[in-house]
């Protein structure tokens, strides 16, 4: 019999090997892969064996554990999409999202994907007391200004053309150094999120 929320193995043919591929494309072990997930090692290796089929829940979970979605993992195709986002005129000003605090988020990449790529302006004196801890990849690279990095117990100063590339379960914190603030290019790979949790000054973070 199957778990509650379970489908069988007609309506997911394919999906075993697929969660094989994808966690050893990603570099990661059974047992951290199953932990990120919130499953035990064997429950994830019958799994990814065939013997076990996935709820919708478990779906979620390993999706955001790999970076993807729940359609590649189910094997759907995604539809095509337009591979250049042009970085002036109206529609780039249509993209700027103004936080609390003066933050500034502008897209830099397209939608739907499993990485979002911003562009962000990061206020002098504003929210640099807020930590944030989920799941997933950070990678932002200092345009202009300087930039505070804080990584757990670790302070780093950035200048322009530094860049940082952390675990998100790292305790982390930003914070512009100078009173002209800084510009900066981020990347996040938890797709699932709203912009706002993914931005270093956004909403669902923690204070000092």
């Amino acid at each position: 019999m199957n778990p509650p929320g379970a489908v069988t193995s007609d309506e997911l043919p394919g999906i075993a090997p697929r969660l094989r591929e994808l966690r050893r494309g990603r570099g990661l072990t059974l047992e951290s892969a199953a932990g990120r997930a919130g499953l035990s090692p064997a429950h994830l290796s019958r799994l990814e064996t065939g013997r076990r089929q996935p709820s919708l829940p478990m779906l979620l979970g390993l999706a955001r554990v790999y970076g993807t979605t729940v359609s590649e993992l189910l094997g759907e195709i995604p539809p095509e999409r337009d591979a250049i986002i042009r970085g002036t005129g109206p529609a780039e000003a249509a993209q700027v999202r103004p936080e609390a605090g003066g933050w500034l988020y502008r897209q830099a990449g397209g939608a739907g994907r499993a990485m979002q790529a911003l562009r962000v302006r990061v206020p002098y004196g504003a929210e640099g007391d807020l930590v944030r801890v989920h799941p997933g990849e950070e990678w932002l690279y200092v345009l202009d200004g300087g930039l505070r990095v804080v990584l757990g117990e670790s302070v780093h100063d950035l200048v322009p053309g530094d860049s940082a590339h952390f675990d998100s379960l790292t305790p982390h914190r930003i914070a512009a150094l100078d009173a002209g603030g800084a510009n900066l290019l981020f990347v996040h790979t938890l797709l699932q999120s709203p912009v706002a949790e993914l931005c270093p000054g956004g909403s669902g973070m923690h204070r000092l």
